[in-house]
């Protein structure tokens, strides 16, 4: 079990953030999902997309983000003294290399497939989780990370960002040419945690500041006008198109508490970055957080996948990653400013984890539960990749609770014993 007293009567001197047998707990279902996902590193090219058991999927489609969340994922096991972990990081930066990197246009390619490309496309959301993966790779001390970070760093500045806008442009064909005016909150929002990595990596404050202006936009002049809401979807000219409606899983219509979880956990990374000097984000990002906890929290648990504008239920589907979103949300508001009804989500979002998402006899998170609450695979297939739940174990162990990666020294111990 996580602990006793999942939801009942707060002991107000013991947060599970500080109770022995919870961080236990995190660490143990860490571990287990390091064990499991290892399973990925197979003898060819890129990594195999695992099963709910842990076997090889036949389907050998590597897409850019799961190359890159593995290295991600590894590299903070890795900072936190986890034995093996350097196989996969070498084994996912040679991959981003030798066959994502597009030698002839320069940038990185959506999809492989083994040796062959699967899809060519160059999309905002792929690369800054490069930026990602080389910054975590360098705070891991990796020799290849500098290379893969500078490469990247060049890519998202001349063929992504916006300098008017101080955002991030979202698709391009292969050579560059563009193939949609589509603009969205996801991959800049992805991109505020690769910049902030990268600022942690390397001291420039360029990626800080680049951070600093996707927040501005997104949490100030859209969130505070808008119910504390994060529409996803823009035009061109940056204006919110609410008729949009793309790929139902990838682009849906409306708006995604999930990621509303994870944009106030890294507005409050970046005000902790930056010195502290708004007193107003802790505020900005607790209605963010609270907003989305109280639209989507469904009655029989977890969390509706998508909203409309004013906050109703659109799509049902309870996926595990918002779970663990808001996990790490939640755990940061408890390390500002440690509140009691705070701590009752806390417990309330891991016990339900526990009893409908985490394997706790094989590792890793099962993708999709159904309306009774029992695993089911409409959109995803096998246990999809490690980042969202180990994030989840290790955030809240993490320096000053919001995020830093270079925090996650302190767990070396724990994590090898």
């Amino acid at each position: 079990m996580v602990t006793p007293n999942p939801a009942g009567a707060l002991d107000a001197a013991c947060f599970w953030l500080d109770d022995p047998d919870h961080r236990a707990f995190l660490i143990a279902d860490a571990r287990r999902q390091l064990g499991f996902f290892s399973a990925s590193l197979g003898k060819g090219p890129g990594f195999h997309i695992l099963d709910a058991a842990g076997q090889p999927l036949p389907d050998n489609t590597q897409e850019l983000h799961t190359t890159t969340r593995m290295v991600h994922s590894y590299g903070l096991a890795h900072i936190c003294g986890y034995a093996g972990a350097d196989r996969i990081i070498d084994h996912g930066i040679a991959y981003l290399n030798g066959h994502h990197r597009d030698r002839v246009h320069g940038g990185y390619l959506w999809a492989m497939k083994g040796d062959k490309v699967a899809d060519d496309r160059k999309l905002a959301y792929g690369h800054v989780f490069v930026l990602l993966a080389a910054s975590t790779a360098k705070l891991a001390g990796h020799p290849g990370a500098d290379a893969l970070l500078s490469d990247v760093a060049e890519v998202l500045d001349h063929r992504f960002w916006e300098p008017q806008a101080q955002r991030f442009a979202d698709e391009w064909n292969r050579d560059w040419t563009p193939f949609s005016s589509y603009r969205g909150m996801n991959a800049n929002m992805h991109g505020v945690e690769a910049l902030l990595t990268a600022y942690e990596a390397t001291g420039e404050s360029m990626f800080l500041e680049r951070a600093g202006h996707i927040l501005a936009f997104f949490v100030g002049d859209i969130a505070g006008q808008d119910g504390w809401r994060l529409p996803e979807h823009y035009t061109e000219e940056w204006q919110i198109d609410r008729a949009y409606a793309g790929d139902p899983m990838f682009r849906p219509a409306g708006t995604t508490p999930g990621h509303s979880f994870e944009m106030g956990r890294l507005l409050l990374q970046h005000w902790d970055l930056a010195g502290r000097q708004d007193p107003g984000v802790p505020c900005r990002a607790r209605k963010l957080i609270e907003r989305a906890l109280a639209d989507a929290w469904l009655p029989d648990g977890g969390f509706a996948y998508t909203l409309d504008f004013e906050g109703k239920v659109a799509m049902t589907n309870r996926f595990w990653w918002p779970v663990t979103e808001a996990i790490g949300a939640v755990a940061a508001l408890i390390r500002l400013d440690a509140r009691a009804e705070d701590e009752l989500w806390y417990r309330r979002l891991w016990s339900f984890a526990q009893a409908h998402f985490i394997d706790e006899e094989r590792g890793g998170w099962y993708p999709e539960i159904d309306q009774a609450g029992q695993v089911t695979q409409t959109i995803f297939t096998g246990k999809p990749d490690i980042y969202h739940a180990l994030q989840a174990c290790l955030l809240p162990m993490g320096a000053l609770q919001l995020g830093h990666v270079s925090g996650l020294k302190q767990l070396s111990k724990p994590l090898m014993s």
